[in-house]
């Protein structure tokens, strides 16, 4: 078992990962998600013999604490993306841990670790400059004080995901995007204190935008959507754009997009003032692009002299 390499598990014990630790000392790539028996125990015995380790997925582990990082960072110095969703015990004092002994890293994953603040996410980021991704997404604590961080430490930053992250305004986010030019996909779904402010920053210093989910923000406006059309990754590199309850969007907005070409995807569920016209003229322009929206169903009138039934399309894939 030495040269294995890479490995997923669905159920796992600590013995088990004692034996991995014994006989798989070259393993690199390594996924736990969801096995729910893993204990800090399990983390100590792997990174006593997995010391070249790389990827490892412990998602949903949810016995997990900051001991059991700490553990795990002390002999696996060489993780590179590290992926801890759903292991809702940990604290800032873990993300401590990881500062400490993971320099390596580029990509970790914090989403519904809801007691992480400000403080452990500074501390990720002033140990881990090279970081490219991170997820924060659910981590509702955090404030500025975070994208702050992030923008004076990780410039090589491409993805972040910060969804349902309420307290974060265009002020952290004009820092960020005038420092990570390099931001390939952000998704801010319900980050309801930001504007057109934050489009506009990010038209201007992130040319290689492809994936930005507004969702949920129910400030953005027409204005924000037509700076972020006329800008370089408006014209050049988005791919994706999600505008889900963004209530002050109307048909404006639609033609602003058609200078957006390389477009192939557009939500726009429970956007109300946007309308099958307004859809119908900007495919015209972008026939290629799949727009996803909402209609409320039209009650049909009462049927006379017949039984057949009538059926309504709420969702729409246009």
């Amino acid at each position: 078992m030495a040269a294995q390499k890479s490995l997923t598990v669905p159920l796992l014990f600590s013995s088990t990962c004692y034996s991995l630790s014994r006989f798989c000392s070259k393993l690199k790539h390594l996924d736990l998600t969801s096995c729910v028996s893993i204990t800090n125990s399990s983390l100590k015995g792997i990174s006593e013999g997995c010391r070249n380790l790389e990827y490892l997925n412990l998602s949903w582990c949810d016995q997990i604490t900051k001991d059991g990082v700490e553990a795990l960072v002390r002999g696996c110095r060489g993780l590179k993306a590290l992926l801890l969703r759903g292991c809702t015990q940990l604290e800032d004092e873990a993300l401590k841990h990881i500062q400490n002994y993971c320099h390596e890293l580029v990509s970790l994953n914090l989403q519904s670790c809801s007691r992480v603040t400000d403080e452990g996410v500074v501390q990720i980021c002033r140990g881990c400059p090279r970081l490219q991704a991170l997820c924060l997404s659910g981590c509702s604590n955090l404030t500025d004080a975070s994208l702050t961080a992030l923008a004076l430490n990780c410039p090589r930053l491409q993805i972040l995901e910060a969804a349902r992250c309420s307290h974060l305004t265009d002020a952290g986010f004009t820092l960020l995007a005038r420092n990570c030019h390099d931001l390939e996909k952000m998704d801010l779904e319900e980050c309801i204190l930001i504007t057109d402010g934050t489009l506009i920053q990010l038209s201007i210093h992130c040319p290689k935008l492809q994936a930005l989910s507004l969702s949920h923000c129910e400030l953005i406006t027409d204005d924000g959507i037509l700076h972020l059309s006329n800008s370089t990754c408006g014209h050049e590199r988005l791919r994706v754009l999600e505008l889900d309850n963004c209530l002050l969007i109307t048909d404006v907005a639609l033609e602003h997009l058609e200078n957006c070409r390389g477009l192939e995807r557009l939500e726009l569920y429970d956007c109300q003032q946007v309308t099958r016209a307004g859809i119908k003229r900007m495919r015209a322009q972008l026939p290629h692009v799949k727009v996803h929206a909402y209609f409320a169903p039209v009650t049909p009138p009462t049927a006379v002299g017949g039984s057949g039934h009538r059926l309504c399309r709420c969702c729409v894939i246009l």
